[in-house]
């Protein structure tokens, strides 16, 4: 037989045995307690950093005109910088999306997760693109995105014209909510197809604003949803959307929505606040939304299109070196006109060119315009806004602008030179002399305006609208234009 064991000693090792046990249980508990909650963390937060960056970005601060020159350079230097501020979804832990959701025609699935991304930086514009379960309140005008679950609020304020300082123009606050509890606007109508918000008023009703400001910026923003969208327009102007309507149309199936009178609180998954103007009257095929590589040449073949435009392309000499290409000339009734119209014409005439005078009228409708254009093959002007017509020129043919005394090239080409080049026309330009301009014989050849054209412009803009733009005809030294229209006639023999 074994050995006896005593029943108290028996009875400590069977405690023991037990007690170590439990010591075992319980760290491993604690062990397992703390892995769980070590990867939780490690789940959640990566949404401190967002919420933190988000925090920073809302404390932007849209600069007042002006500034200094150094500031003013870096503006025109600008490349689009976004800031996003994402809503996570319940069911994804606190994931944030790495990509924006592609809403085109299609591709039209809204964000599962909501969010709110704005453009608050750059020469011209801000923009916020919304994603998710977006209200629209248009006597508050705001824009209010209600989160699927918890997020933090964020607010902005967006002036939805394309020129950010411009006045006049009534700003749109655009709000992520906190919570889906957080009182929001309850939906009157629902809409399932996405919107873009922008206003009128501002510039438009000049012929070169509308298309720079409000017609090419709209076409961005909105051909690639194919017209299935809707349009939410603050300060309306009926006269503009009945002048411009058959671009407008093509743009959005829908009748545009008067936004400031509107008492709905329409629902979308998608709106887009404000119009981003890249640069003046032209499109930077990189910063097109969505993918979609949209340039002015996209924009002026639509236009043909809108309006049925016959020709595609100039005159080619080569192909037929018995014809003589046409030549419209555009000649102002006011201020920047040429004096000498009989003796340009001739000497075009002479060139090889077929010759006509236009004076387009204000309220001459688009399409009579457009047609008229079409079909010539050079179109000739002083600066100002009747080129804005170069946009119905068929593809290749030329334009030729004459930029008035007072060192105004920079200008002249920023507001059509690149644009002109842009459409896929050939750009020309001819620089008056001051024997060419009025203001000699206004003013004299010891006048600050004739002698100093920099310390007019030192002295500011408002000198220079006055006196270049405001007081100054032309009349063209017939020999010395000679060689331009000669380079123009060049080009289309090589069409």
């Amino acid at each position: 037989m074994g050995s006896e064991v005593k029943p108290g000693r028996g009875l400590k090792s069977w405690a023991q045995r037990h007690l170590n046990a439990g010591f075992a249980a319980g760290f491993l508990l604690v062990l397992l307690t703390y892995l769980i909650f070590s990867q939780q963390f490690a789940i959640s937060a990566p949404n401190a950093v967002t919420r933190k960056s988000a925090r920073a970005a809302d404390k932007q601060v849209i600069k007042a005109p002006g500034g200094t020159e150094g500031e003013r350079k870096r503006e025109q230097e600008w490349q689009p910088k976004e800031t996003e501020v994402p809503v996570p979804h319940k069911e994804t832990s606190g994931a944030v999306p790495t990509e924006s959701p592609k809403r085109d025609a299609t591709d039209a699935k809204p964000s599962e997760t909501g969010k709110v991304v704005c453009s608050k930086n750059g020469p011209y514009s801000d923009t916020c693109d919304v994603d998710g379960d977006v209200r629209t309140n248009g006597t508050a005008l705001s824009v209010t995105l209600v989160p699927a679950s918890w997020s933090e609020r964020h607010e902005w304020k967006i002036r939805p014209y394309t020129r950010r300082f411009m006045t006049g123009i009534q700003e749109v606050t655009v709000t992520q909510l906190g919570s889906p509890q957080e009182d929001a606007p309850q939906c009157t109508i629902t809409h399932d197809v996405p919107a873009v918000l922008f206003a009128l008023g501002g510039l438009t009703g000049n012929y070169w604003h509308d298309f720079s400001d409000v017609l090419v910026p709209l076409f961005v923003a909105s051909r690639r949803y194919g017209g299935e969208l809707q349009f939410l327009v603050s300060n309306i102007q009926p006269w503009w959307l009945g002048k411009y309507e058959a671009i407008v149309r093509r743009l959005s199936k829908y009748d545009a929505v008067d936004l400031d009178r509107d008492k709905q609180v329409r629902c979308f998954r998608h709106v887009t606040v404000g119009l981003r103007m890249h640069k003046e009257l032209s499109i930077v095929p990189e910063w097109a939304p969505g993918g979609h590589r949209l340039s002015m040449a996209d924009f002026t073949r639509f236009l043909r299109e809108t309006y049925a435009l016959p020709r595609e392309a100039p005159l080619s000499l080569r192909q037929f070196p018995d014809k003589k290409p046409r030549l419209l000339l555009i000649h102002r009734a006011h201020y920047r006109r040429f004096v000498n119209v009989p003796e340009i014409m001739q000497a075009a005439a002479s060139a090889g060119f077929e010759v006509a005078v236009a004076n387009p009228r204000g309220d001459a409708p688009v399409d009579e315009i457009a047609r008229q254009v079409n079909s010539y093959d050079v179109l000739l002007g002083v600066h100002g806004a009747g080129l804005t017509n170069a946009l119905f020129l068929p593809a290749g043919a030329v334009v030729i602008q004459v930029v008035p005394y007072g060192k105004l090239e920079d200008m002249a080409r920023k507001d059509f030179g690149e644009p002109v080049a842009d459409m896929g026309l050939r750009y020309l330009e001819y620089s008056v002399a001051a024997e060419e301009s009025t203001l000699l014989e206004m003013l004299g050849p010891e006048h600050p305006v004739i002698k100093d054209p920099e310390s007019v412009h030192r002295s500011g803009w408002d000198k220079v609208a006055e006196f270049y733009l405001g007081k100054q005809d032309v009349r063209i030294d017939i020999n010395r234009f000679a060689p331009t229209l000669a380079q123009a006639l060049d080009h289309l023999r090589h069409q």
